[in-house]
């Protein structure tokens, strides 16, 4: 479970900016969202998120294009960073954090388990990416731990930006 600590933070962070935040999110499932939104007056800092799970969705609701997604697949820093974009361009946030990854079972020698790509958009600024490999520690924990490595992103975002 994502600290609320943590979610507060956020909130607080991205407020103080005088910002709002989105999120597209894929194998994280909507977790940032829920984070944020389990806080009472998150509605003052959240503008909406996107649950795009499958390529279908990354292409009409973010705008991801289908030749990233052919020639990189979803789990990717190329597909994070549109997602981002797509985001924060389909929202009235001025910050976008994207997941994406393979939180398993399953995976591949090329695109293993545990791996999860993570896009950070803002107004005014240029889109960065990262790949973290959190392993094969199960689904639940991967699934956590991006969901928690997005909102430090959110947070660093809007404090030093």
């Amino acid at each position: 479970m994502i600290a609320e600590a943590q979610a507060r933070r956020v909130l607080e962070a991205v407020k103080a900016r005088g910002w709002m935040a989105t999120a597209a999110e894929s194998c994280t499932g909507g977790m940032v969202m829920a984070a944020l939104t389990d806080i009472a007056g998150s509605s003052a800092v959240v503008d909406r998120g996107f649950v795009t799970y499958t390529n279908a969705a990354k292409e009409q609701m973010l705008g991801v294009r289908s030749e990233t997604l052919a020639a990189f697949g979803a789990v990717s820093e190329q597909v994070a960073r549109e997602m981002a974009e797509g985001a924060l361009a389909h929202s009235d946030a001025q910050v976008a954090v994207a997941i994406t990854g393979i939180a398993g079972p399953g995976g591949s020698e090329h695109k293993p388990e545990g791996r999860v790509c993570i896009g950070l958009a803002f107004e005014g600024g240029e889109t960065r990416t990262e790949t973290i490999e959190f392993g094969a520690q199960g689904r639940a924990k991967v699934r956590l731990a991006a969901a928690q490595k997005a909102l430090s992103l959110l947070e660093i975002a809007a404090t030093t930006v």
